[in-house]
C-alpha cells in the first residue's frame, strides 16, 4: 500500500453512511481505477475493494488521524489502494503528480466522521468542552478561533448566516464578540454559552440552538463549500466520459452545489432525479444518516448527453 508517514491510529470508529447504494452505484468494471476524495475511516474504498477484487481506489484526506485509521483498515489489500494526504480539491493536481490521466469512478462522502464530531480535542461539537479548533488538519490553518478573531462583528454575523442558515446571526455575533472581549471565549461550551445568550435555550424536540453557528464555523474554518466547488469542477475534467461520480452530502448547502453541477448537460447526465436517502434499518442504525443524500452522475463525452434518468432507489 503507498501511504504518507502517519502517527499511529487513534480510535477511530464511523458507520460508513449508503455505502450498499453507493458502490454499486458507481458500476465499476474490471481493472477500473477509482478515487475516494473524502477517505475518513476507509469505509467506502474498504467496500469498493471488497465488491470489486480487481478495482484500485485512490483515497484522499487531509486529516491525519483518519488517514492512520483507514491505513490500518485497508492494509489487507496492499498495493489496490493508494493514499494521498491532502484536500479534496487538489484530485486533479494530485492525480497527475501520479501520472494519472483520467479515472472510471469517483466518491465523495461531505459529512464530517462521528470520531471528528465526538473528539473534543477537534472542537466540532459543543457536547463536551475542548478548543475552538474546528480544523480537518489540526496540523495547519486557520482555527475556529483565530476566525472569531478576525472578523468584524458583522462579517461573523454574515458568515453564521450564509453557512448556518441562522436568521438570528446579527445577535448571536455580537453576544459570541460580546464573550470574546470579556476573555468568557475559550472552549465549545463558553461559545455555546454565548449563542445561548443570543437565541434563547433549546425547545423540546428541536435541534441545539449553537448547531447552525457550530456547522457555519466549520464551514468557514476548512473552507468546505470552496472545496466542494473546486471538486465538482475537478470531477468532470478527472473522470473519463461514462465514469460515474457519487456525492453524499449532509445539509441543503451542499447539495445545493451538487444538484447545481449535475445539472449541466454538457457535462453530466443525471442518475438520480431525487436524491436517495437511508432505508429505515440505517437510519435506526445510524441516525446520522437521516440527513444524507446521495446524488450520482455520468460523466458524458461533449455533444453526446443522453437525457435518460436512471431511477437507482433505497431500500
Amino acid at each position: 500500500m503507498n501511504m504518507p508517514n502517519v502517527e499511529p491510529p487513534l480510535d477511530f470508529r464511523h458507520l460508513t453512511v449508503l455505502q450498499k447504494e453507493t458502490v454499486s452505484g458507481l458500476e465499476l468494471r474490471r481493472g477500473a481505477l477509482c478515487v475516494d476524495l473524502t477517505l475518513g475511516g476507509g469505509g467506502h474504498t474498504e467496500a469498493v475493494l471488497q465488491a470489486y477484487p480487481t478495482v484500485r481506489v485512490i483515497g484522499f484526506d487531509r486529516d491525519p488521524t483518519a488517514i492512520a485509521a483507514a491505513s490500518e483498515r485497508l492494509l489487507p489489500f496492499g498495493d489496490r489502494v493508494s493514499i494521498v494526504k491532502a484536500r479534496f480539491s487538489a484530485v486533479e493536481t494530485e492525480l497527475f503528480r501520479l501520472g494519472i490521466d483520467q479515472v472510471d469512478a469517483l466518491i465523495a462522502d461531505l459529512g464530517v466522521s462521528s470520531p471528528q464530531l465526538d473528539a473534543p480535542d477537534r472542537g466540532m461539537s459543543f457536547r463536551a468542552a475542548g478548543p475552538l479548533d474546528m480544523r480537518m488538519d489540526p496540523t495547519e490553518g486557520e482555527t475556529a478561533a483565530d476566525l472569531i478573531v478576525r472578523l468584524t462583528q458583522d462579517e461573523l454575523a454574515d458568515v453564521i448566516y450564509h453557512l448556518g442558515e441562522e436568521r438570528r446571526s446579527r445577535r448571536v455575533a455580537r453576544c459570541i464578540k460580546q464573550a470574546l472581549d470579556a476573555g468568557e471565549l475559550e472552549t465549545t461550551t463558553d461559545l455555546r454559552r454565548a449563542i445561548v445568550r443570543a437565541v434563547g435555550p433549546s425547545r423540546i424536540g428541536g435541534i441545539d440552538p449553537a448547531t447552525r453557528t457550530f456547522q457555519a464555523l466549520r464551514l468557514a474554518v476548512n473552507r468546505e463549500l470552496e472545496e466542494l466547488a473546486g471538486a465538482l469542477s475537478a470531477a468532470a475534467r478527472v473522470l473519463r466520459p461514462g465514469g460515474i461520480a457519487a456525492f453524499i452530502s449532509f445539509h441543503s448547502l451542499e447539495d445545493r452545489l451538487v444538484k447545481r453541477a449535475f445539472l449541466d448537460r454538457t457535462l453530466w447526465q443525471r442518475l438520480t432525479k431525487k436524491p436517495i436517502i437511508a432505508g429505515a434499518e440505517e437510519q435506526a442504525e445510524n441516525p446520522r444518516s437521516r440527513s444524507a443524500k446521495l446524488r450520482l452522475g455520468r460523466r458524458m463525452p461533449a455533444g453526446d448527453f443522453d437525457d435518460t434518468l436512471v431511477e437507482i432507489e433505497s431500500e
